[in-house]
């Protein structure tokens, strides 16, 4: 089997902390002069407020975790004869070995599209990860049945190219496995509230 080695996109990881700084930058004005934003929508200064903090928070911690992955120097997903190994975001729990995958199917939120990675223990790859990542994996497993999941927003591929070097070397490994997995191109679509 060929090793395949895709890197992470720096070029998609500044624009990402780049939109994260804006929305930080509208977060802290928002909670600074909520009065200003009043609507039919946020009636209240206190519920505008509210939003901007969240906002101000969680895409704080987006650029921030964005910054951590301009500096990271590791490949963003390498797959090889022993599986995939997953370095493309926060979810990610490392090296997924090929017996351990039961299915893999393509999900989308929005225009977003990402891979879903069924495993017959999940719960091994959910104890890899600790406190706010792993809410975020035990997140996916509520939402999707799998805490793994794999996207090409911060590769430098496109999704297609990343579902076509997962799928091509899934297939390989089941025929040589003869295991009864599968890759499903059905799509799972979701949207987050």
């Amino acid at each position: 089997m060929d090793k395949i080695e895709i890197p992470l996109s720096k070029t998609k990881i500044a624009l990402l902390v780049a939109a994260s700084a804006i929305f930080v930058a509208l977060g802290v004005v928002f909670t600074a002069t909520p009065s200003t934003f009043l609507s039919p929508v946020t009636p209240s200064p206190g519920v505008v407020r509210v939003v901007g903090i969240l906002s101000a928070l969680f895409f704080g911690f987006a650029g921030a975790y964005g910054v951590k992955k301009l500096l990271d120097k590791t490949i963003g997903l390498t797959v090889d004869a022993r599986g995939i190994t997953d370095n493309t975001n926060a979810s990610s729990v490392g090296l997924v070995s090929w017996e351990d995958i039961t299915e893999i199917k393509t999900g989308q939120i929005m225009s977003n599209k990402f891979l879903l990675i069924y495993t017959a223990n999940p719960e091994k790859y959910i104890a890899r990860k600790a406190g706010f990542y792993k809410k975020i994996v035990m997140g996916n497993m509520k939402m999707y049945g799998t805490p793994i999941t794999i996207t090409s927003s911060t590769l430098k591929c496109s999704f297609a190219e990343l579902e076509k070097h997962i799928s091509s070397q899934f297939m390989a490994q089941q025929k040589m496995a003869g295991r009864n997995r599968k890759f499903s191109s059905q799509k799972t679509s979701k949207l987050q509230h």
